[in-house]
């Protein structure tokens, strides 16, 4: 699968990691289900996800705490580019 082909989907594809499933939807714009996602994982890809929603929120403070628990700084990227970075991530995992 490709970043182009993620955000392509209008229906959650079949066999994503949850760490996916949580960037699928918060392209579709539900962060309730995509931070409900991410807070479940105990990894540090799941931290930066949980970072990167909170910096979405607009909650630095939350944010600033959850990129240091993924050990990674505040980026000064976008959010598209931040979303579209931690996605190519994934994908590579996969």
């Amino acid at each position: 699968m490709t970043l182009a082909t993620l955000k392509s989907f209008t229906e959650i594809p079949k066999g994503l990691s949850p760490l996916l499933q949580a960037m699928w939807h918060d392209h579709q714009g539900n962060w309730e289900a995509s931070h409900t996602l991410a807070q479940e994982e105990n990894t540090k890809d799941g931290k930066w996800v949980h970072a990167y929603l909170h910096r979405k929120e607009g909650d630095q403070s939350n944010a600033l705490y959850w990129y240091r628990q993924a050990e990674k700084d505040m980026p000064s990227i976008s959010l598209e580019k931040e979303w579209e970075e931690i996605v190519n991530t994934l994908l590579e995992k996969e």
